[in-house]
């Protein structure tokens, strides 16, 4: 055939493998590889389709995990290098890596589980998180010291030194001998060095120690491979390609040495073939290509029959020991056992003093870390904030964490604490609800914000700047109760004895740490006891309500109410016109008349409406709030329009 004759036959191919047709494909594959017409990346729609057998056989791909399970110290892994944290930099989202990870990759450093980038510090310098790094040398020396051995080797690879790697690595996993990493990493250094029994040792100790990473299994293909056991090497790539179909390592190699198995396959044919002359015929051509398909045929069934095998034989392997155990254990100062020292943490106790706020000098609750390393509640630090954008401890600008208002909590901290000091955390939870608790109550301890007069249902915008009340209305909107009182001030008292309480319908943050606050009035309340907490006011309140009244008495409050709203509606469409534009982009327009009197405990809302509009001082606007008679305000109100009516008149 001429060179476009067989690229159409390999076009069929590759469409009879991607019908599934496997048998009909293989005889077109392995006939164009006889009259060497196939080459490796021309088998790429044929490995797909092998790897979609594997996983057919096997079950849903969603059963495989792309990654490695996470076991024991693997709580304490990196999700890139899916080795033991070194260096450990925790990002703005609250996940943390490796810092030579972070640094390998582009500017600016992208979450490789959340994929949210760090924005305007990411081209930062990255900073080691200094609790988890102190916690992680004193909980896992051994570990910590392996890590530093293989990011050592890993330099002196790259410096084209394999015999020193190989030694660093050589140390590393006598410190760390259940670490799959190190293994892996050993089995790459030993194929450079030609070592290539060693390779498949330390390939095959990965896969035991992680029977799902990838990694492994494609470490171990390649040290088949060097060492001619083709179909070996391909059972592993087709089972890294189900694990993970677009892994491009697995399928080049797939197809390398599916080309090389056939290649073998060819030349032992010819072998057999020339040995047989004299004894009988030759086989026709076509006699060959059944021969030969008959035997590919076969081989395609029981290829998919060894890799389901070789799946199960390593989920039903006995896992090595944790790194962590479930409990905390006191290490044998006389153990020798390197494994078996692996599997402990190795300190007398876990002191819950390492993992303190250096603000509370309490357990960390909800930890959030900053761009330079520290780490502190996420209470603590938004409290800080509030009065100055830099770091306690170490004074560095935190303008980027203030200015993102979205404070996320160290994931890997917040796991370490619940699995190693369970009993603290629950004391530090009851703590922390107790006080939500506290705040949460509208009766004891309300919030009392002393600005300016403020009426039910009426709309009472606020620009927040001073520190204490950014606490004070975080605090609010934590609580789910989003509701605060608001008072005029007193000369001697501090605030008014009446106040009204706001209700927030929306914050919006600054990135300086104001905000404006849309709030809007909606009980009043009498002063009981004043005091303060955390730098604002606080009261114990009791809530107003007017009157009800019946008979007689309600059928002479609706001629009142009726004639003063018409009084009042007059009065406001007497104003100016950029008066009135003022008023109503402000308080909105004058709500109509009630159906029903006394529906609402606060009165009618147009009275407030009216009393918010009115140019009167807050000392004469106060004692409305008092009224508990509809009769009385009514009144009150009808005299104030009355006078200002006549006033405008002279």
């Amino acid at each position: 055939m001429r060179p476009p004759e067989w690229q159409g036959l390999l076009q069929q191919a590759d469409a009879l493998a991607h019908g599934g047709k496997l048998p009909e494909a293989l005889r077109l594959y392995q006939l164009a590889s006889r009259h060497r017409q196939l080459r490796a990346e021309q088998l790429d729609e044929l490995v797909a389709c092998l790897a979609r057998n594997v996983r057919s056989k096997e079950g849903s791909s969603a059963a495989w995990p792309p990654s490695a399970l996470r076991r024991g110290w693997e709580v304490f892994g990196c999700h890139k290098c899916q080795g033991f944290l070194y260096e450990p930099v925790s990002l703005l989202c609250g996940h943390t890596f490796c810092k030579r990870c972070l640094e390998r990759d582009r500017q600016p450093a992208v979450c490789g589980l959340c994929r949210e980038r760090e924005g305007d510090g990411g081209a930062r310098r990255l900073r080691v998180n200094v609790i988890l790094s102190n916690v992680l040398a004193k909980w896992f020396p051994r570990q910590v010291k392996a890590s530093q051995l293989r990011h050592e080797g890993n330099r002196l690879y790259k410096e084209k030194k394999p015999q020193a790697a190989l030694q660093k690595y050589n140390e590393a996993v006598s410190l760390a001998p259940n670490d799959h990493l190190l293994y892996s990493n050993r089995s790459q250094i030993n194929s450079t060095l030609k070592c290539c029994e060693e390779a498949l040792h330390d390939a095959e100790m990965a896969c035991r120690l992680q029977p799902y990473w990838l990694k492994g299994h494609l470490r171990k293909g390649q040290a088949l491979a060097n060492l001619g056991k083709t179909e070996e090497a391909l059972h592993e790539f087709l089972f890294c390609l189900a694990v993970d179909v677009g892994n491009r390592t697995a399928k080049s190699e797939a197809q390398r040495v599916n080309v090389e198995q056939n290649k073998s396959l060819t030349e032992d044919r010819k072998e057999v073939n020339c040995g047989s002359v004299g004894k009988s015929a030759p086989a026709t051509e076509s006699e060959k290509d059944t021969v030969g398909d008959k035997g590919r045929n076969s081989s395609v069934p029981e290829l998919a029959q060894k890799c389901r095998l070789l799946k199960r034989k390593h989920y039903s392997e006995e896992s090595p020991d944790a790194n962590v155990p479930s409990k905390i254990m006191k290490r044998d100062p006389n153990e020798e056992n390197g494994a078996r020292a692996g599997n402990c943490v190795l300190f007398e106790f876990v002191d819950s003093s390492d993992l303190e706020c250096s603000l509370c000098m309490r357990l960390f609750y909800e930890p959030v870390t900053t761009p330079c390393g520290h780490t502190f509640c996420l209470k603590c630090l938004e409290r800080c904030l509030d009065h100055n954008p830099k770091c306690p401890l170490c004074k560095e600008g935190l303008s980027e964490c203030l200015a993102m208002r979205k404070h996320c909590k160290n994931v890997l901290m917040e796991e370490l604490i619940a699995k190693y000091l369970p009993d603290e955390l629950t004391e530090r939870r009851k703590l922390h609800e107790e006080e939500i608790a506290e705040l949460s109550n509208l009766n004891k301890n309300v919030p009392i914000f002393v600005c300016t007069m403020a009426y039910p249902t009426v709309p009472c915008p606020l620009h927040i700047f001073e520190p204490c009340y950014r606490l004070m209305i975080r605090r609010c909107m934590e609580t789910g109760t989003k509701q605060f009182g608001m008072c005029i001030g007193d000369p001697v008292k501090g605030f008014a004895d009446y106040g009204c309480m706001l209700e927030i319908r929306n914050v919006e943050f600054f990135a300086d740490g104001r905000s404006v606050v849309d709030s809007i009035g909606k009980r009043r309340f009498k002063v009981i006891q004043h005091s303060q907490r955390d730098g604002y006011n606080t009261a114990d309140i009791e809530y107003i309500e007017d009157q009800m009244v019946q008979g007689e008495e309600y059928a002479e409050l609706i001629v009142l109410h009726d004639s003063v709203y018409n009084q009042a509606y007059m009065w406001f469409n007497s104003l100016k016109p950029a008066l009135k534009s003022r008023i109503l982009g402000h308080f909105g327009p004058m709500p109509v008349k009630d159906l029903e009197l006394q529906a609402n405990p606060n009165g009618p809302s147009w009275c407030w409406w009216v009393l918010a509009v009115l140019p009167l001082e807050s000392r004469a606007q106060l004692p409305f709030l008092a009224m508990t008679s509809l009769k009385e305000r009514l009144d009150a109100i009808r005299r104030i329009l009355t006078f200002m009516s006549r006033a405008r008149s002279r």
